[in-house]
């Protein structure tokens, strides 16, 4: 049987237990705003400055890493630090004891990662460490675990990419969250009582997800020879995609490349290029665009309309597409892929269709609905529903023909009927909730739902994913609400939490 990790002493110092429980909320909070499916696990892990103590599992006490892979990972780290010159230049007001030991960090932070990467090679887990902070003896790492299956569903921009400072570029928002978490991870245990930070002053989920987003759209923006601290795309996007234009919202595209790239043609120039933070005017031009010709801009300025052309190779990197989708929505896109979508300035994944395997389980978890052919039934109103353009709102509760008959003054009651993809098309055509059971008969259509506030009530989102949120709470009876928005974005509200499965 393979050794896993030590158990570690009663206490290598007073928080560390409450800083994990800290650390596993902030992850669950942060991963699963991006997916669900991610799954993050939060293990502490303490590697002896000497050589002759044993590698120990913080917390929890038996994290499964075996323990003979992390013998000698210490001196695997200093030589890589001695193997590998000091990415960052050099300040003022860091001294040289300052920087052996970070670079000596570093190379013990490479070696772990070493080792994890090792492990997972054929799992269904990935690791990934942080950097480790020195308490009582020992390099204190905080590695976090998630589901490979979802990370790898994701696309991504080519890693290894830096800042000029040294620094790392974030090649996905999934990188860029992980850089943030243990950033903040970092900072807690670098406090003179290690982890307190975590405990009293804990960051919001949402807080770290837009910085993230900021972090992303620092790679196209240094791609394309700008300092991102000046550029603020992120912020740019955000502030463009929140204007409308008479009343219009702004829908459109903006090609990100350089001037004279050779997949763009210019069908015609701005004598004076406008500044990208020249917001409102940005936002005029944009009235200009078609499917087919878009605003050109550098990363700095809109230099003139025009296409993309010819067949781009992606290996450049060098030619992004910032999509305005409705009104306070945009997408960064890379060779045809969606890098991030922006949702009234929260980042997110790509999310756009409705998990089938997400679906099952909340009718499994909810109705305790497991056969095939009525769940395949639900399944296809749902995805034609997830086709409407303009959003819509299914709800589907065992006491449809009730409510239906309680909320008759503010819907449409209708003879009951089997949905079908063709049925479901038109009835989700109109405002207002849609209303069947489990065996996907309809009673009404175009309900308008009541329920109490919501403390998971979101002001970011609109009203049909607020009120959808507010009926499932104050649902009496089980239910799920599939709410798909204007945007293409695609919720499963449920009335039993998964934990209660």
């Amino acid at each position: 049987m393979t050794p896993v990790l030590a158990p570690a002493p009663p206490l290598l110092w007073p928080h560390q237990a409450r800083y994990r429980k800290a650390a596993q909320a902030l992850a669950q909070d942060l991963f699963d705003a991006l997916d669900e499916e991610l799954k993050p696990y939060v293990v502490l892990l303490a590697l002896p400055t000497s050589p002759a103590q044993p590698a120990l599992c913080l917390e929890p006490e038996d994290c499964g890493l075996p323990a003979d892979e992390f013998f000698g990972v210490v001196a695997r780290g200093r030589t890589i630090q001695n193997a590998t010159p000091w990415p960052y230049p050099e300040r003022e007001d860091v001294t040289p004891a300052m920087l052996r030991r970070k670079h000596e960090g570093m190379g013990v932070r490479n070696a772990v990662q070493e080792v994890l990467d090792r492990l997972d090679e054929h799992g269904l887990q990935q690791h990934f460490a942080g950097y480790p902070i020195q308490i009582q003896g020992y390099f204190v790492v905080t590695i976090l675990r998630l589901q490979r299956k979802p990370i790898r569903a994701y696309p991504s921009l080519r890693p290894h990419r830096f800042y000029t400072d040294g620094r790392p570029l974030a090649p996905s928002l999934l990188v860029a969250a992980m850089y943030r978490f243990n950033e903040e991870s970092v900072k807690a245990l670098s406090e003179p009582e290690p982890g307190a930070g975590f405990i009293v002053r804990p960051r919001e989920s949402e807080e770290l997800l837009r910085a993230a987003g900021k972090a992303l759209l620092d790679t196209p923006a240094q791609s394309l020879g700008f300092d991102p601290a000046t550029t603020k795309l992120f912020a740019t996007c955000n502030t463009i995609s929140s204007l409308r234009y008479e009343g219009a919202e702004g829908v459109g595209k903006l090609l990100l490349a350089r001037r004279g790239h050779p997949n763009i043609e210019e069908i015609f120039a701005l004598t004076c290029p406008t500044e990208l933070t020249d917001y409102r005017a940005v936002r005029k031009l944009l009235e200009m665009t078609t499917p087919d010709i878009h605003l050109l801009a550098n990363g700095e300025s809109v230099y003139a309309l025009g296409r993309q052309v010819g067949k781009y190779d992606a290996v450049r990197e060098d030619l992004f597409v910032i999509s305005f989708v409705t009104h306070y929505s945009w997408e960064l896109q890379h060779d045809n892929h969606v890098l991030l979508r922006s949702h009234y300035g929260l980042p997110g994944l790509p999310r756009t269709r409705l998990s089938r395997t997400g679906f099952r389980r909340a009718l499994k978890r909810t109705f305790a609905l497991t056969d095939p052919l009525k769940v395949e039934r639900l399944w296809d109103v749902v995805n034609e529903a997830s086709r409407q353009k303009h959003g819509t709102l299914l709800v589907i509760t065992t006491e449809a023909l009730a409510e239906a008959d309680r909320l008759k003054l503010q819907c449409t009651l209708i003879e009951p009927v089997p949905l079908t993809p063709l049925i479901t098309r038109l009835v989700t055509s109109i405002d207002g909730a849609v209303l069947l059971d489990p065996e996907g008969y309809c009673y009404s259509i175009g309900v308008i739902l009541d329920g109490r506030a919501s403390g998971r009530g979101d002001s970011t989102r609109g009203a049909r994913y607020n009120s959808a949120l507010r009926y499932v709470e104050s649902s009496d009876y089980p239910c799920i609400a599939v709410v798909v928005s204007e945007d293409g974005l695609v919720d499963v509200i449920t009335s039993v939490e998964e934990a209660a499965a």
